[in-house]
């Protein structure tokens, strides 16, 4: 029987093997048959290495090979770069150029994985050198390598290097568009990415998620939900990923019956099984105000990691439901789940909000102690808060002053607002000197100090502190509200009247305060006439 028949005969009992042992146990037999040296098996081992996760082996396996050839290069760059080991991906790679046999040499399925490995180090420099080796052993045209040579790019934040691969592509897919719309988003430039995804002949689900996903984490909240609704009129039907990546827009913007809809229709597509999807959902009605909803969904989770127990125990210290936050935090440690910084942000948020400053205290040395956490500037913010509205100004102030890390506006602010709380005039005015340097435009700031001043009676410093706005012609800004109707969310904005149906909406409130008006008169003659 000839090598080529042996090996074809083992090639059904390692597809068929679903465990390392029984990998192992055919790789013995290999040896035994004098068959260890055999590309053909080893790369289909490899093959089985990378499916099973087992890289070390793989490691082993291809090592013992004295003459790999390019499948076996290609099944092991391939390996390291699905399991995330770019860095050994790379030196197999430089392996491959140095030993330069014609058996070893790159081809196009070597290419794609190397490239992907550079994305993964984020190294533009040596992705720019592989192109060149793309150019000079790589086919004339070739999809993939091309595709993953504008994702490298985009990684990397060189568009114009992405823009240049696509432009002389001479066939384009849906792969290479969405890779541009995903540089433009993962910049920000959403903008961008619009036009790219306009001018797109053909858009996946991909594409739709993508540019869900680029305006939520823009913030163009608004935009998120409208293409989310876009691509539904459009017959695409939304998978998990659309799902997790629109439930945040309809937090920041309380938009309670879309997120809704999201949960039914989550529920009917089976996503509920997914920790991801009840996850965006619960923190979803946390932030839209429905704190009973999201537990209830944190109930009837199969399946709890770190984020959902942390997007619980927030929603409830935001709620104000500070004992329950604490109660949820200790049924997580008597879980086994290992706490992470973010949980603790809700913990000390929650002893916060529940006047709970001796707890904090230990809850914050028990982040650094027990779990090795290193505080960061949000649990800072947490503690100075914490004490705070204790009244503990001088501690806050301490603490503020302690800090490993510089003071940001917002932990400054904290301290203002709890000196207005207690009437402290004397740490206000520390706190304001800090933040007329960090955010001197920011006006909230000169408003506070000017009630610390009211409240005390000194009418001297309020009457400064005007002068000092008008001196810095400073501006309030506006505020602004946003209502849901029709699934719609409308914002409106102090002052503004270019909405079409704004003088309908003003017709509406004189209305209201001139039937507030007459209701007060009347009630005013009732008393009155009763006296």
């Amino acid at each position: 029987m000839g090598v080529r028949e042996l090996e074809n005969r083992f090639v059904t009992a390692l597809r068929n093997c679903a465990k390392i042992a029984e990998l192992k146990k055919l790789h013995a037999h290999f040896v035994k048959l004098s068959l260890s040296q055999s590309n053909f098996l080893a790369t289909k081992m490899l093959d089985l290495c990378d499916n099973l996760g087992h890289v070390d082996y793989a490691t082993l396996l291809f090592q013992q090979l004295e003459d790999p050839n390019v499948f076996s290069y290609n099944a092991i760059i391939r390996t390291y770069t699905h399991n995330h080991k770019h860095s050994l991906a790379i030196t197999l790679f430089n392996q491959m150029l140095t030993r330069a046999t014609k058996s070893a040499l790159p081809d196009k399925f070597t290419f794609p994985f190397v490239i992907k490995s550079c994305a993964g180090l984020l190294c533009h420099r040596l992705g720019q050198q592989v192109h060149a080796h793309v150019c000079k052993f790589g086919p004339n045209s070739h999809a993939i390598t091309e595709n993953a040579l504008i994702d490298m790019y985009t990684k990397c934040g060189d568009l114009s290097g992405a823009y240049q691969v696509f432009e002389e592509m001479s066939e384009r897919d849906a792969v290479s568009w969405n890779g541009l719309i995903s540089g433009h988003a993962r910049l920000g430039h959403m903008k961008s990415a619009r036009e790219v995804f306009d001018e797109m002949p053909c858009r996946t689900i991909v594409s739709w998620t993508t540019m869900v996903n680029g305006y939520a984490r823009a913030g163009c909240y608004v935009d998120a939900l409208e293409i989310f609704c876009e691509m539904q009129v459009v017959g695409i039907e939304p998978d998990e990923i659309s799902v997790i990546s629109v439930l945040p827009a309809c937090a920041q913007l309380g938009a309670l019956e879309v997120g809704k809809w999201v949960h039914v229709y989550s529920d009917k597509s089976g996503f509920l099984k997914k920790t991801g999807v009840c996850n965006a959902l619960v923190e979803m009605y946390a932030k839209c105000g429905c704190i009973d909803e999201a537990w209830r969904l944190f109930d009837q989770m199969v399946e709890k990691d770190v984020v959902s127990w942390s997007t619980m125990i927030g929603g409830l210290a935001n709620h104000g439901k500070g004992h329950a936050a604490i109660q949820v935090f200790e049924d997580m440690q008597k879980a086994g789940m290992t706490p992470n910084g973010v949980t603790f942000v809700g913990v000390l948020t929650a002893c916060a909000h529940a006047g709970l400053w001796n707890e904090g205290l230990r809850y914050f040395d028990v982040m650094r102690v027990d779990y090795q956490l290193e505080p960061e500037i949000e649990h800072y913010g947490c503690l100075v808060d914490l004490l705070g509205r204790s009244g503990r100004l001088d501690q806050a102030l301490d603490t503020i002053l302690k800090m490993p890390m510089q003071p940001d506006s917002r932990i400054w602010n904290s301290l203002l607002s709890s000196c207005r709380i207690h009437r402290n005039l004397e740490i206000a005015v520390v706190a304001m000197e800090q933040l007329l340097e960090l955010e001197p435009e920011e006006s909230g700031n000169y408003v506070l100090l000017a009630n610390i001043y009211a409240e005390l009676g000194k009418w001297e410093g309020v009457s400064n502190v005007r002068k000092l706005i008008r001196s810095k012609r400073i501006r309030k800004t506006p505020g602004c509200s946003l209502i849901e109707v029709n699934n719609v969310v409308q914002e409106f904005v102090s002052g503004d009247d270019s909405k079409a149906f704004s003088q309908d909406v003003f017709w509406i409130l004189e209305g209201l305060s001139l039937h507030q008006t007459r209701t007060n008169d009347f009630m005013k003659f009732i008393e009155e006439d009763a006296g």
